[in-house]
């Protein structure tokens, strides 16, 4: 699945690192290297939404990134 949208860091918990789809959902990012984690930072995101996961920030469904591309 390819998506679209803005790096966001929420200061959830521990922190968690999230991709603000351009879909108007909120998914958790696993995966990916240090280089995505930059706060407002636009992406298009390939991997795999895990709707069933269930984490301790509870921010939306985990995104497991395959590759990604800087927009």
């Amino acid at each position: 699945m390819k998506l679209s949208g803005r790096i966001a860091f929420r200061d959830i918990e521990t922190g968690v690192w999230v991709l603000e789809g351009d879909d108007g959902r909120t998914y958790q990012l696993a995966g990916g290297d240090r280089k995505i984690k930059k706060d407002g930072q636009r992406v298009e995101v390939e991997g795999n939404v895990d709707n069933d996961a269930v984490t301790l920030h509870m921010v939306g469904p985990v995104l497991t990134v395959a590759s990604y591309k800087f927009l």
